[in-house]
């Protein structure tokens, strides 16, 4: 009887010590497997990592005529001096031209910029502008001697300029002189580039404030 137990327990260990040594030699097969789905899953990757990274980028727009000028506001900060005599304007290949004529050579300050509305000097009250967009012109400058005569006075307050089959301009109007200021309305077409600037011809004792506007962006 002891001898058939002993036997019994010996085939019943050896029977299940199998399944243990089955497992153990099927794990590192299953590791192998994870390992070569982990290094394909990684080489995958890198292959196409690089192709995302050199896209290429799109260009930015070519500006119109070379043009950088932007649209933001011009001022010059200068006392009030010399007075307005004149205003014109003209047309040219990349961009419409208005200047107003001041007599005197001594650095002439101004404020340009686009607003919702030119306001006139003295009373505040809008002044009526055509086109997508308008900027108000402000020189340092009066129309008027310090005697209070005029040294500039407008034919057409609304009209100081024909600008008709301009490309940006579309309309010059007058917003006063009062207290060492002139202020000019300028309607366009839309919001666009603009560059301002003086000239000064010392032979003949004039200053030209010059506002360019650019036909379009690009």
């Amino acid at each position: 009887m002891t001898l058939h137990t002993r036997t019994l327990r010996t085939r019943t260990l050896r029977t299940r010590t199998l399944p243990s040594r089955t497992l153990a030699t099927r794990a590192p097969r299953s590791r192998s497997l994870r390992a070569g789905l982990a290094g394909a899953v990684l080489a995958a990757a890198l292959a196409t990592g690089p192709a995302v990274a050199l896209a290429p980028q799109a260009s930015a727009a070519t500006p119109y005529c070379g043009i950088t000028w932007g649209s933001l506001a011009r001022t010059r900060p200068a006392p009030t001096v010399n007075t307005v005599t004149g205003i014109r304007a003209g047309r040219h290949a990349c961009y419409d031209r208005l200047v107003v004529d001041i007599a005197g050579t001594r650095p002439t300050g101004f404020d340009v910029r686009y607003v919702t509305a030119v306001e006139a000097q003295g009373s505040g009250q809008p002044v009526p502008l055509r086109g997508g967009a308008r900027l108000a012109i402000t020189v340092h400058s009066p129309a008027y001697t310090g005697a209070g005569r005029a040294t500039y006075r407008p034919a057409n307050r609304l009209e100081l300029v024909d600008v008709a089959g301009y490309s940006t301009f579309r309309q010059v109007a007058w917003g006063g002189s009062f207290e060492g200021q002139t202020t000019i309305g300028l309607g366009v077409r839309a919001r666009l580039p603009y560059r301002v600037f003086t000239l000064t011809d010392t032979a003949a004792g004039t200053t030209r404030v010059v506002i360019d506007v650019a036909h379009r962006w690009s």
